[in-house]
């Protein structure tokens, strides 16, 4: 294509954008930080930006007017901005507008709708999208909440306008303590996104958290590629999605579906994109929000479409027209993704940080691995915690569901603590091999005890050694002058990764 994409993020999903954009001939650029200055994404890029400046700084990927500048200055076509940071801010896309660089997304005026989500509910609304009762518009006092908390009954949740990712929402069970909530989510929102508007909503008990994929280009055509069920969350944060999803029927696929359509329709919606529904115990369902994004669970969409959702992303935001119709989009098979953060499960999800040690994924059909790790990587307290996804994909959910746990017993991560174990004994629980577990499943069934099984990791830690001794010695022995003094383990650790 001849063309030069600057992709404005880091670690697993730069890397993701970086294999579609090198396979259609576009060479790809990214931005080097001192936070990060040896990452694994840096050394896969085609071209890197140095940026200046010490790891206290503000970092590079939350500053659009440099970002763009450095953008001019090299030359840039494209700009992916992949998720988080800057993938949803409406002034960063609105800026690449304004000095002809080419934004991967949709237009900046959708993504300040949909940003806010008391604006996005009205034009869902419109749309006529199924709405959990609650407030039109935002509340501008703990007393207005209270009196429509009475009016629609208690449980109430209060969420952030501007929010996303859980931050600026409480649940709310009396008016007793509407006053202290209010204030704690307004506050928590101020700080989080620089608005404290909030809204108030019914809240559903025990929900699934069911997401469909669309896809629309820039001359009114959309479809969807079927949804995703990501109701496996600890402070509505995901950890495991599956897609399709085991909750509904074909019939209710389809309706969901259809709506999503015609929603993003009605908006003029393009790019990439998720409409999300909250369902109830009852089966009912209703709108959430939309995200103007590329997710980071995307990859169970494509294993069981075969469509590649980066490859569109580019090819729409270059004003092709969507050659896929909905008759075209079949449901092959069933893919789980489970996300390895690196954390402690036994500490109540705490964060790990320092050096990984060693790494090894493994491979073979059907397993796809995204990370943005290799021996010897570090992991900061700059950023998300979130090191690699293990992404399987088989015939049905059964023999999915298999294959995902014997792909998490062949991951070997050592220096840190992850998320494995949390995903060994979900997978093997009895709630999720039935389907039946809700947004509320980590939060019901934590201990820490469940997520540890002692036999399990001596022997993994057993394994990893015994491996690692054995190309120790391996190297030791075709190394003149090699001692044990002479060289760390930290330093024939980047010998054997190089």
């Amino acid at each position: 294509m001849n063309k030069r994409l600057l992709i404005v993020n880091r670690g697993e999903i730069a890397i993701r954008i970086m294999r579609t954009a090198k396979q259609m001939g576009i060479t790809t650029v990214v931005l080097q930080s001192a936070r990060e200055s040896d990452a694994l994404y840096i050394q896969q890029a085609d071209e890197v930006i140095s940026v200046n400046g010490s790891a206290d700084e503000k970092p590079i990927f939350l500053q659009p007017e440099k970002v763009v500048a450095l953008a001019l200055e090299y030359k840039i076509d494209l700009i992916h901005p992949g998720y988080g940071f800057l993938s949803e801010n409406p002034d960063f896309a609105d800026l690449c507008r304004e000095k002809g660089i080419i934004f991967i997304g949709p237009s900046p005026e959708l993504i300040r709708n949909m940003g806010l989500k008391t604006v996005a509910k009205e034009m869902a609304l419109t749309a006529g999208m199924p709405l959990v009762p609650g407030s039109n518009g935002t509340v501008a006092s703990a007393e207005e909440a209270i009196q429509i908390a009475n009016s629609i009954g208690y449980p109430v949740l209060l969420k952030a306008s501007a929010g996303g990712g859980g931050r600026g929402m409480r649940v709310v069970d009396k008016p007793e303590t509407m006053v202290r909530h209010f204030k704690s989510a307004a506050d928590e929102s101020r700080s989080a996104f620089g608005n404290d508007n909030l809204f108030i909503e019914k809240y559903i008990a025990n929900p699934k958290h069911i997401e469909f994929q669309i896809i629309g280009d820039q001359h009114g055509n959309v479809i969807h590629l079927g949804e995703r069920e990501c109701s496996l969350q600890r402070k509505h944060q995901k950890m495991i999605e599956e897609a399709p999803s085991p909750s509904l029927s074909d019939e209710k696929r389809r309706e969901m579906g259809e709506l999503a359509v015609r929603f993003s329709k009605k908006i003029g919606y393009y790019s990439a994109g998720t409409i999300e529904f909250i369902v109830a115990e009852d089966g009912s369902y209703y709108f959430m929000e939309m995200n103007t994004r590329i997710q980071v669970e995307h990859p169970v969409t494509e294993m069981i479409t075969g469509v590649d959702l980066i490859e569109w992303q580019i090819r729409i935001a270059l004003n092709e027209q969507l050659s896929l119709r909905q008759s075209d989009i079949q449901l092959q098979g069933w893919a789980i993704e489970c996300r390895v953060n690196t954390e402690d499960t036994q500490n109540r999800f705490a964060p790990e940080t320092g050096f990984i040690e060693r790494v090894l994924f493994p491979e073979g059909s059907g397993i796809r691995i995204e990370t943005g790790i290799a021996n010897g990587s570090v992991i900061t307290p700059y950023f998300d915690s979130m090191a690699a996804k293990v992404i399987v994909h088989d015939s049905n959910r059964q023999n999915a569901t298999a294959k995902m746990i014997k792909a998490l017993d062949a991951v070997r991560i050592t220096g840190l603590k992850t998320t494995i174990p949390f995903c060994r004994v979900v997978l093997r629980h009895p709630d999720f091999i039935s389907g039946k577990y809700t947004t509320r499943w980590v939060e019901d069934n934590y201990s820490p005890e469940m997520f540890y099984n002692e036999d399990e990791e001596m022997i993994g830690a057993l394994a990893a050694s015994i491996a690692y001794s054995m190309e120790y010695n391996e190297i030791a022995s075709n190394s003149p002058g090699f001692t044990n003094e002479s060289m760390s383990m930290w330093v024939l650790n980047k010998r054997i990764n190089k």
